[in-house]
């Protein structure tokens, strides 16, 4: 079996982008800082529902000390037909993982933003973060999410066109896919506080008494709806 080329972590000044959008005397994110980058264990992941301009919700993805994002605007699917365009933006630090609130009128990406899910991913291939790098700069990054909303393959593949990156976020053909769930807006509650995004706007202290909503049973243990008309009264 060839050996995987080792590759360099990824170029560029980490965070450079997020620090210069953000005034951080007015807004509640973290500053932040890149650190170093992990070799073992899986890294984390988060996905953050996010009322700006337009509600769409940011992937981000552990990678070099930092998180990888990407601005989902119809949210992940479970469906493998559907390809959801997601919009790469700039990195942000590994902190933001825990950020839950509002980001004041005036500031960059002002709006109220919800930790919808998290969790650990990993390589598809199990090539751990060698393959990681080699997919992301392919443009072919094949993943396995351990979320707790969010579970199974996925892939992002970039599209070729100008300006900044775009790429599509499938899911993977696998016993967690399913067609007829729109996990994106059936659960509209925060993974971590179990509140509505009404609720982190108003600054509504947690949600206890609803119950939180877990990820999807694997296609293969679901029952097949019965046809109405062959319900017992």
């Amino acid at each position: 079996m060839p050996t995987r080329k080792r590759r360099a972590p990824l170029k560029g000044k980490p965070l450079a982008e997020y620090k210069k959008k953000r005034d951080f005397t007015k807004t509640g994110e973290p500053a932040g800082r890149a650190v170093r980058s992990r070799s073992k264990g899986r890294l984390q992941f988060v996905v953050q529902k996010h009322d700006a301009t337009n509600l769409h919700f940011d992937l981000r993805l552990e990678l070099d000390g930092i998180m990888k994002s990407w601005a989902v605007p119809k949210g992940p699917s479970y469906d493998p037909k559907a390809k959801r365009l997601a919009m790469e933006v700039e990195d942000h630090p590994i902190e933001y993982n825990k950020f839950e609130g509002t980001i004041p009128e005036g500031e960059y990406g002002a709006g109220t933003v919800m930790l919808w899910d998290r969790g650990t991913y990993e390589a598809e291939d199990g090539g751990g973060v060698e393959s990681l790098r080699e997919g992301y700069e392919r443009g072919d990054l094949k993943i396995v999410l351990h979320g707790e909303r969010l579970q199974g393959g996925w892939v992002l593949v970039r599209m070729k066109r100008p300006g900044r990156p775009q790429w599509l976020l499938i899911k993977h053909r696998d016993e967690f896919a399913q067609v007829d769930l729109d996990v994106a807006k059936e659960i509209t509650t925060s993974v971590t506080t179990n509140r509505t995004m009404d609720e982190i706007a108003e600054d509504v202290s947690s949600g206890s008494k609803r119950p939180k909503r877990p990820a999807p049973r694997r296609a293969a243990t679901r029952r097949p709806r019965r046809p109405r008309s062959q319900r017992s009264n």
